[in-house]
């Protein structure tokens, strides 16, 4: 009996058999996609006979597959057999009925999980860090915004009624929408999420959520992607949208999320802390230098549509350099603590909207860099010698251009999937920027 079938059995002892179990898989923007399997069925997916075109990875964001990916109709478009990941089996509380879902991969015909899957990317990176004898530790932030439900998809979104410019930890705005906020919580528990503190962020009806550590990685990303779906659809029951969406408003801070990542080894140390309050291990030295020489190479992940690059602009609540900072949250790597079992650094540039899969690869990526070559660390944000360093990109195609040549995105993410990923980002880009946009006829039409 393999690991999956006993959970299901246990799973039905405790909920009865569902009605449907939601087979849903992660694409390379964490696109939930996938089909639904009659609960009695459930013998389609444990067998094998439960299957998806193996382009269902790698389609763009408007959902087409892109041809120059050499994956879809131009092979025949052929089919992978869904595998589950049953530690992901859960209720789906938020639906009618008795309805699970559970995340599935898909294997080829080398009975592989292949290059096109993000989950898989990660696991490899983890295990680079096994083979060295460490284990990442990782959290999650998660910032979202609440808005009222719009007759189109094409409208601008609107905050709710009666929300402060800015809410700013407001404690009567968590308490005029507790009953989504409790539901959402809910839910979480239902599912297994481990949910931490939730507040009210800075933006009309923006939030944060906070995840508990972890030494699963995979499950730490898992946790990040259900969650802005659980969100999704608990919004839309109370008569709202959510969006995860890294700047929805132009005025208002964008949506990010940050991650908290310590090393243990093999004795359960925590190596990146130091033995004095105030001062920097060498690794966490590394560390640091490792995330901040990779970042701009990386930054096509943490930053990966059209509308990611607004987040970046100076002075704003993201980080728009590479740069470090004893708790400093406008410098792109903060340390909130450098000694003690709490030592970590928190990685700030991506947005709400990445891949957590790839974002959780791309920052570990840059640590093993810093480990491995040990660069020198520049001085920190605030250092009476510091100089600013240059801005990360605020375009779009230079981003993703830089990443499609870079040796280190090669590295953390093998050079098929580099070239893939560019190869998808490219499409979205010809799409997405040569669509003329309302305020350039309110501007030029009528006066030019």
């Amino acid at each position: 009996m393999s690991d999956f079938e006993k959970i299901w059995q246990d799973y039905c002892a405790q909920h009865g058999t569902p009605d449907r179990v939601e087979l849903m898989l992660c694409d390379i923007n964490a696109i939930l996609r996938g089909k639904w399997l009659p609960g009695e069925d459930i013998g389609k997916l444990t067998s094998g006979a439960a299957r998806l075109p193996i382009s269902t990875y790698t389609p763009c964001i408007l959902g087409w597959e892109v041809e120059a990916t050499g994956q879809g109709i131009v092979v025949g478009d052929p089919d992978g057999i869904l595998t589950p990941i049953a530690s992901t089996l859960a209720p789906v509380p938020w639906a009618d009925g008795n309805v699970a879902q559970v995340l599935v991969e898909m294997k080829d015909a080398s009975d592989e999980i292949g290059e096109s899957s993000t989950r898989e990317l990660l696991r490899k990176v983890v295990d680079r860090f096994a083979a060295r004898g460490l284990k990442p530790v990782v959290a999650t932030e998660l910032e979202f915004y609440i808005v009222k439900a719009r007759g189109a998809a094409s409208d601008a979104p609107e905050p709710p009624d009666r929300l402060p410019e800015a809410q700013n930890y407001d404690l009567e705005v968590l308490g005029r929408h507790s009953a989504m906020l409790e539901e959402i919580k809910e839910a979480a528990l239902q599912q297994g999420l481990p949910t931490d503190t939730l507040i009210a962020e800075y933006g009309p009806g923006q939030f944060e959520i906070n995840f508990h550590h972890t030494d699963d990685v995979l499950a730490a990303a898992d946790t990040a992607l259900l969650f802005r779906r659980l969100v999704r659809m608990v919004a839309s029951k109370h008569g709202y949208e959510a969006t995860f969406m890294a700047k929805p408003y132009a005025q208002h801070p964008g949506n990010g999320m940050h991650a908290h990542v310590s090393l243990v080894d093999e004795a359960g140390t925590n190596v990146l802390a130091a033995e004095t309050p105030g001062d920097l291990s060498d690794p966490m030295r590394h560390a640091i230098a490792g995330t901040l020489a990779t970042m701009r190479d990386l930054q096509a992940v943490f930053a990966p549509h059209l509308n990611s690059y607004r987040r970046f602009q100076p002075k704003s609540f993201a980080p728009s350099a590479p740069e470090w900072g004893f708790d400093h949250r406008a410098a792109a790597i903060r340390l909130p603590e450098t000694s003690g079992k709490a030592a970590r650094l928190e990685h700030r540039i991506s947005g709400a909207d990445v891949n957590p899969y790839l974002a959780l690869a791309a920052i570990l990526g840059g640590i093993l860099y810093g480990l491995e070559h040990q660069p020198d660390l520049q001085l920190q944000i605030d250092h009476p010698d510091a100089k600013p360093q240059p801005l990360l990109t605020h375009d779009w195609s230079t981003a993703v251009e830089r990443f499609a040549q870079s040796e280190v995105a090669a590295d953390v993410f093998g050079q098929a999937f580099r070239d893939l990923y560019a190869i998808v980002r490219r499409e979205e880009i010809a799409e997405l920027t040569t669509v003329i946009s309302p305020v350039e006829y309110s501007a030029y039409l009528s006066r030019l």
